[in-house]
């Protein structure tokens, strides 16, 4: 098992990006999963620390199944998996309905973990996307055309461990991939790490708060 939990895995990461500290980088996180290993890596390289929220749109009698993703942003950007959404015989209609449910919890994510902090501004510089793991890769497909409209001078996908199969098919959306450990031999991301608690959003603010002089966003009283 290569990871004891996403901070250790964030701190091997590190050590794989450490020579993009020189270039001044800003880190993007997918949350919640992805945030305490770009925390780790943020902290390393001296960068900012900021997120793409991106909310994946599930075959509705299938979740887990991606017929799609949403990215947040003054224009969401809508990822769309036709073959699924054919063969699961959901409408379009109904796959809109999806995508604004799933928009409206992207602006809520936003406004609870940056309060009214704006998104940094990535264009010109090299933004390093970070998840916690790759699976089927359909939100960080999602997070990457995304962040390509905001024209990063460089854009760098960084991750503990993936599908070394798939890690090819990434390179048209990122400059660079960094991927650490080939996740084949163990099944599912969860399987390399010792602990693959669930992060709380309490646990993503204080990632943030620590590392970025931002307004305090504000903490549901259930402390989710």
């Amino acid at each position: 098992m290569p990871y004891i939990d996403r901070s250790d895995a964030g701190r091997r990461l590190a050590r794989a990006l450490a020579p993009y500290k020189a270039l001044r980088p800003v880190i993007l996180a997918l949350p919640r999963g992805g945030v305490p290993v770009a925390s780790e890596v943020a902290a390393a390289l001296e960068a900012p620390l900021d997120l793409i929220l991106v909310r994946k749109i599930g075959v509705p009698i299938h979740p887990e199944l991606a017929m799609g993703a949403v990215v947040d942003g003054s224009k969401p950007i809508i990822v769309r998996n036709d073959p699924v959404i054919r063969h699961a015989a959901v409408s379009e209609s109904r796959f809109q309905e999806l995508c604004r449910r799933e928009i409206k919890e992207n602006e809520r994510r936003r406004r609870l973990y940056l309060g009214d902090r704006s998104p940094i501004d990535v264009a010109g510089r090299v933004a390093i996307v970070i998840d916690d793991g790759i699976a089927t890769g359909a939100t960080v497909r999602a997070a990457l055309q995304a962040l390509r409209r905001r024209r990063p001078k460089q854009s760098v996908l960084a991750v503990p461990a993936g599908p070394f199969a798939m890690i090819s098919d990434f390179h048209g959306l990122a400059d660079e991939v960094v991927c650490l450990e080939d996740l084949e031999p163990y099944g599912a991301v969860g399987a390399v790490y010792r602990d693959f608690s669930q992060v709380t959003d309490r646990e993503v603010i204080d990632h943030l708060r620590r590392l970025s002089p931002a307004p305090s966003p504000a903490i549901d009283p259930a402390g989710n």
